[in-house]
C-alpha cells in the first residue's frame, strides 16, 4: 500500500515537469520581429515537398533522410482525399496510405512537417486530390459552400484533423504550420463563405494555437481570393520571378510576420506530347541563397516528386484537355527514383552558409539493375475477357452512362451496342458535343477500327452490317487538377452518332482490371503464337526470371504504342512512348521478388510490336519527345 501511495506522490510530482516540457514547445508567427519562433527562438525554414502518395512505402526513411543531410530543416506534404477515401465512408491509413507512420519517420529523422491537408490539393494528382465519388451529385459546385460539397468535404477533415492534432509540434510532434485549401485564388468561386467555413473547422480540430496559412500565386487576384483574415498569406514563385516585386505583393497582404515562399519551382511537371521540363540548377540555387538571405522561410517545390503510379496522374485543361505522365521526376532535386543529383549538391552548397549540414555522407542512389528483356505472350483482346474483366456483367441503358454513375472511377469501361443498319461505306461515327472524357477504342466485332480522343479527334469512319457488335473501350487519362474544368466526369459523356442514326441500348461493362491482374487471372497466355500479330486493346504477359536481386529497374516499351503495366499485381502507370517524353517507367525494387518469378502484365490499347519485348533497363529515359498521334 506504501508503494502504491509513493508510486501515485512520484506521478503527482511529475506533473508539473511534464507539464512544463509540453508548455517549452512553442511555435508562432512574431509580428514584430518578422519572422516565425521556434521554442522561443527566431526561426526560419528550409524546406522541400515530398509526396508519400507518389513514393513506395519501403522508401520512405530513405528519401527523408536524403532531405535531411542536404540541411533541409523541414518538409511539406500534401494529403490527397481520394488516396485515403477511395469510396465514401471507407477511410484507409495503412501501407502505402499510412500518414502517421510518415509522420513518424520525419520525426526521428529530424525533419518538421508543413501539412496541406487539401481537402483540395491539386499537385497534378487526380482531379487536384478529390474524391471523384462527389462527380455523383451533377450539380456539384466543388471548392465551395455547396452543402453537397462542404459536408462531404467536412467529414473527411474530421477524421484526417482529428488524427494529426497530436502530431502537432506544440503537442509533441512535428507539425508546424497546416495550410488550409490550396491556391484558392486562382479558382472561378472565390466563396469566403467556404474559406471561412473550413477556418473555422480546422480550428475547432486543431486548435487556436497551430498557424494556419494560405497559399496563392503571384498575382493581386489570386491574393485577393485566396486570402482570409486569421490565415497567414504565403506566395509562390519561380526563378522566372522578381523577388522584391513578389514579397512586397505578399507584404500588401501581410504587412508583418516572416516572408514565405511555400513554393519555389525547383522544376516542372511534363504532359504527354511536351518537351521534359528544366529549370536550371544555377537559377534554383542562386534565388535560393537570395531569398534565404532576406530571412525568408522557403519551400522548394518539388524535392522529390516520385511516380503517378496506377491511374494517380491529374491533367490540365486550357486551350484543351492534357494529361499528365506517369513519372512525376519535376527535374527535383532528388529524381523520381530518389537519386541526388548535381541539383541537390547545389542547393546543399547553397543552405551551407544559412545553418550547420548535418555531419556525414549524402546516402548513396539505391542500387539498379538492367534485367534485360522480357517477350510476353498474348492472352487475349478485352471483349474476349469480359467474364473475368467484369465478373459482375455490364449495367444495361439506353444511352451511355458516365464512369461516375456507373461507380468505376478509375481505369477503363467498355460500351457495347450493335450497328442499327448496313453501313458498307466507311460512316462517320461522332461524338458531336466533344464526349469523349478520354479517349475511346472502337471496334467492330473485335476487328479494331480506330480511336476518337477528347478535344482532338470526335469522328472516326466505321464500317459494318446491321447487328455486329460494336465495343467501344474508353480510358479515362486523369480528371483535371487545377483551373476550373475539376469536374471531369469521364466515359461518353453523351450521344454517339452512326451517320445520322443515334446509337442507343447500351451495354456498359466497368472493367477491373486490376483485381483481375492481382489475382493472377491474366498470367496464364490463351491459344495463339507469341509472335501474334493484333490491333486494338489486348492483354499481354510474361515473366521476369529471378535473380537473386531486387534492384530499382525502368521498363521500355520499345514498338509499343499506349497502354498500362504491372508487375507483380502493382500498376506502375501509363506508357505512351509515341507521344512522349516519357520513354521507361520506374520499377521500384520492392515490387520485385529476389527469389520467385515476377509476373508482368501490359494493357496495349492501340497496336504492339511484331516482337513483344520490352527491356528493363537500369537508367530512366524520360525527355525524349516521340511522334505526336
Amino acid at each position: 500500500m506504501k508503494s502504491q501511495i509513493a508510486f501515485v506522490l512520484l506521478s503527482l510530482c511529475l506533473l508539473p515537469i511534464i507539464s512544463v516540457l509540453a508548455d517549452s514547445r512553442s511555435f508562432y508567427i512574431d509580428y514584430k520581429n518578422n519572422c516565425f519562433q521556434k521554442d522561443g527562438k527566431p526561426f526560419q525554414y528550409i524546406s522541400g515537398s515530398i509526396h508519400y502518395s507518389r513514393i513506395p512505402r519501403e522508401y520512405w526513411k530513405d528519401r527523408l533522410l536524403k532531405m535531411y543531410m542536404t540541411g533541409l530543416n523541414a518538409i511539406q506534404v500534401y494529403v490527397p482525399w481520394n488516396f485515403h477515401e477511395t469510396v465514401q465512408g471507407v477511410f484507409n491509413f495503412t501501407g502505402d496510405r499510412d500518414l502517421e507512420h510518415f509522420l513518424n519517420l520525419a520525426n526521428q529523422t529530424g525533419l518538421l512537417v508543413i501539412l496541406r491537408p487539401g481537402p483540395y490539393i491539386c499537385a497534378e494528382w487526380e482531379m487536384g486530390g478529390l474524391p471523384a465519388w462527389l462527380l455523383e451529385k451533377p450539380n456539384i459546385i466543388l471548392r465551395s459552400a455547396d452543402t453537397e460539397y462542404l459536408k462531404p468535404a467536412s467529414d473527411w477533415l474530421a477524421v484526417l484533423l482529428t488524427k494529426m492534432k497530436p502530431w502537432l509540434y506544440q503537442n509533441g510532434g512535428n507539425i508546424i504550420s497546416v495550410q488550409v485549401e490550396n491556391e484558392y485564388g486562382s479558382y472561378f468561386a472565390c466563396d469566403y463563405n467556404y474559406m471561412r467555413h473550413l477556418r473555422t473547422l480546422f480550428r475547432l480540430f486543431l486548435g487556436e494555437n497551430v498557424i494556419l496559412f494560405t497559399t496563392d500565386g503571384n498575382t493581386d487576384k489570386e491574393m485577393i481570393c485566396g486570402t482570409l483574415e486569421g490565415l497567414y498569406a504565403t506566395i509562390d514563385f519561380g526563378t522566372d520571378t522578381n523577388i522584391t516585386a513578389a514579397f512586397i505583393r505578399q507584404r500588401r497582404f501581410e504587412p508583418k510576420g516572416p516572408l514565405v515562399n511555400s513554393e519555389f519551382y525547383t522544376g516542372w511537371l511534363d504532359h504527354w506530347g511536351d518537351k521534359h521540363a528544366s529549370v536550371d540548377t544555377i537559377k534554383v540555387s542562386k534565388m535560393l541563397g537570395e531569398m534565404l538571405s532576406m530571412g525568408a522561410s522557403v519551400n522548394m517545390y518539388m524535392f522529390e516528386g516520385g511516380t503517378n503510379f496506377g491511374y494517380w496522374n491529374g491533367a490540365d485543361h486550357d486551350t484543351r484537355f492534357r494529361s499528365v505522365v506517369t513519372s512525376y521526376d519535376y527535374n527535383a532535386p532528388l529524381s523520381e527514383a530518389g537519386d541526388p543529383t548535381d541539383k541537390l549538391l547545389a542547393i546543399r552548397d547553397v543552405i551551407k552558409n544559412f545553418r550547420d549540414i548535418p555531419v556525414g555522407p549524402m546516402p548513396p542512389a539505391t542500387p539498379k539493375f538492367a534485367y534485360g528483356f522480357v517477350t510476353l505472350q498474348k492472352v487475349g483482346n478485352i471483349s474476349s475477357l469480359l467474364d473475368t474483366l467484369s465478373p459482375q456483367g455490364p449495367v444495361r441503358s439506353q444511352y451511355p452512362l458516365t464512369f461516375e454513375e456507373i461507380k468505376q472511377y478509375y481505369g477503363f469501361m467498355l460500351y457495347r451496342t450493335t450497328l442499327p443498319r448496313n453501313v458498307p461505306e466507311p460512316t462517320p461515327l461522332i461524338s458531336p458535343l466533344n464526349g469523349i472524357h478520354d479517349r475511346a477504342y472502337v471496334s467492330v466485332n473485335g476487328v479494331y477500327q480506330g480511336l476518337m480522343e477528347r478535344d482532338t479527334a470526335l469522328v472516326m469512319n466505321v464500317t459494318g452490317q446491321q447487328g455486329d457488335q460494336l465495343d467501344i473501350l474508353v480510358e479515362n487519362m486523369g480528371r483535371v487538377n487545377f483551373g476550373s474544368y475539376i469536374n471531369d466526369n469521364k466515359g461518353l459523356l453523351g450521344n454517339l452518332i452512326l451517320g445520322n442514326d443515334v446509337l442507343t441500348d447500351w451495354s456498359v461493362y466497368p472493367l477491373d482490371i486490376d483485381t483481375a491482374v492481382a489475382n493472377g487471372w491474366l498470367q496464364a497466355a490463351h491459344s495463339g503464337s507469341a509472335m501474334e500479330a493484333g490491333d486494338g486493346p489486348m492483354i499481354y504477359s510474361g515473366t521476369l526470371t529471378s535473380t537473386g536481386l531486387a534492384w530499382d529497374t525502368f521498363v521500355k516499351l520499345n514498338g509499343w504504342t499506349k497502354g498500362q503495366v504491372w508487375v507483380n499485381g502493382v500498376n506502375l502507370g501509363r506508357y505512351w512512348p509515341q507521344r512522349g517524353p516519357q520513354q521507361t517507367l520506374y520499377v521500384p525494387g520492392p515490387y520485385l521478388s529476389a527469389t520467385q518469378t515476377n509476373n508482368i502484365t501490359v494493357l496495349e490499347l492501340e497496336r504492339a510490336p511484331s516482337h513483344r519485348r520490352i527491356l528493363f533497363m537500369d537508367r530512366p529515359q524520360l525527355n525524349n519527345t516521340g511522334q505526336k498521334t
